[in-house]
């Protein structure tokens, strides 16, 4: 096993600066990894007042940012973290290509499903990396961005067994002070966390602007969210993907440990910005019809929220 002394400082390129690319990002840059930023509605406020996290646990503040208005100017990385809304998929290919060499990896931390697919079509499977993030965040104002609460990052290979690159890019985020796990099992794990995604963020939307609080102490929400979540991990066993039916306890205990938080797709709505539908409800959706399955309330909910998404 190679020494953790001798392990590749990358070059990191955050493309994506939402809450969860100035997340990580800053994380990174503030331990003094070597991280390139494409920026464009913060350019000028990060420029002029740098990156800041805020929590009750940490206070980061990045001073001297490394920041861009096109991934022409950052040029080639050995690690490219994708963080854009799914909704902003079309726009990557040509941003990408500038930040490739030839072992140039690619970290998509997005929402959903068919993200992996998506860039290995257009990049090749071989460079592929998947990440899960299990954090509440919101960002706040240009530049920065408060954390709710605990957080963890869990990543993985979109084809075949973790290799060395997995973890010397897990022990990248570790030292960085990152929580990061490598999971043996991708598509796994993205299910799992979209038992909890179609829920909360969909009834958020559809039920009138709720926080988890609220939804959790309606008895017909919590009714409806655990409906849903029992249909997502049927249709995950349906697909060949293995979870439990006791994950649905396991999230709502969480989720009341929680408090009211408010999910990034409510906070998307509420600002007017498009949602991310196909990728969180829309594709589980056609994966579940795809295996002869049928999901009620999975539809029903998919529908309401395209025709919420589609009046503003």
């Amino acid at each position: 096993m190679r020494s953790r002394q001798v392990l590749p400082n990358f070059r990191i390129a955050i493309v994506g600066a939402g809450a969860i690319g100035l997340y990580y990002g800053a994380k990174l840059a503030h331990f003094g990894r070597d991280v390139h930023f494409l920026l464009r509605s913060d350019y000028e406020a990060v420029c002029k007042r740098g990156l800041r996290i805020l929590s009750k646990s940490e206070n980061i503040h990045v001073a001297k940012v490394n920041a861009y208005r096109t991934t022409a100017e950052i040029g080639q990385c050995d690690l490219v973290i994708v963080a854009v809304k799914t909704t902003s998929n079309s726009e990557l290919p040509p941003l990408i290509a500038h930040l490739l060499g030839e072992k140039t990896i690619i970290l998509t931390l997005q929402n959903g499903l068919g993200n992996e697919e998506f860039l290995a079509g257009h990049f090749s499977a071989e460079r592929i990396l998947g990440g899960l993030c299990f954090i509440c965040l919101n960002r706040t104002e240009p530049g920065v961005v408060e954390r709710f609460d605990y957080g963890r990052l869990a990543i993985g290979e979109f084809r075949g067994h973790p290799r060395p690159r997995l973890h010397d890019v897990a022990w990248e985020f570790k030292r960085c002070g990152v929580v990061c796990s490598v999971v043996a099992d991708l598509a796994l794990e993205r299910w799992r966390k979209l038992a909890w995604n179609i829920p909360f963020n969909g009834l958020a939307v559809t039920a009138g602007g709720l926080d988890t609080a609220a939804i959790l102490a309606n008895d017909g929400l919590r009714q409806l969210a655990l409906e849903l979540m029992d249909e997502t991990i049927a249709i995950a066993n349906a697909c060949g993907h293995r979870l439990p039916t006791a994950v649905a306890l396991d999230l709502m205990k969480r989720t009341e440990e929680m408090g009211a938080y408010r999910s990034s797709t409510l906070i998307d709505h509420l600002a007017g910005r498009r949602l991310e539908i196909e990728a969180i409800w829309g594709e589980p959706l056609r994966r579940a019809q795809a295996a002869g399955m049928e999901a009620p309330q999975l539809e029903k909910l998919y529908c309401q929220l395209v025709r919420l998404d589609q009046a503003q």
